[in-house]
């Protein structure tokens, strides 16, 4: 349950990483630095989550995320090898397709990283609002009785 998500983070990043070296035209340095540290932001945010005892869940921008990251990590893979596919007699170049993808993919990665922040700010800011109550409520003392002169008669 641990590993499961580290185990995908590292994968996307040496994708990324290696992608940079091999197809340089399509995978450009910074847009692997963006995206890599994006996730793994986010996977800070969720361990702050887990630790202050809620969770975020996989929004579907995350998920349109991820899938646009495959098509744009197997588009950068093929375009190193081939520069047209041929559907009937329909061509396809797939350097376009490569950098459509990959481009996409970048911004979607941007809107996603802001959803996920966005999301994590409203819940701590709600979860900080309740604690901030309680514990006033809580702490409040009951204001001791004034004192009372009394002259001697």
């Amino acid at each position: 349950m641990l590993l499961d998500p580290l185990a995908d983070k590292l994968m996307v990043t040496t994708a990324f990483i290696l992608l940079v070296a091999y197809n340089p035209g399509v995978m450009k340095p910074w847009i692997a630095v963006l995206v890599i540290g994006r996730e793994f932001l986010v996977s800070g945010l969720r361990s702050i989550a887990s630790s202050e005892g809620f969770t975020i869940q996989a929004s579907d921008l995350g998920k349109l995320k991820t899938v646009i990251q495959i098509v744009a990590v197997v588009a950068a893979i093929l375009n190193h090898r081939w520069d047209y596919w041929y559907i009937g007699w329909f061509p396809i170049g797939v350097h376009l397709l490569a950098m459509t993808a990959t481009y996409w993919m970048t911004v979607v990665s941007i809107i996603s990283a802001v959803d996920y922040f966005v999301g994590f700010w409203n819940k701590i800011d709600h979860a900080s609002t309740g604690k901030r109550r309680s514990s006033s409520v809580l702490s409040r003392k009951k204001p001791s009785p004034t004192p009372t002169i009394s002259s001697p008669s």
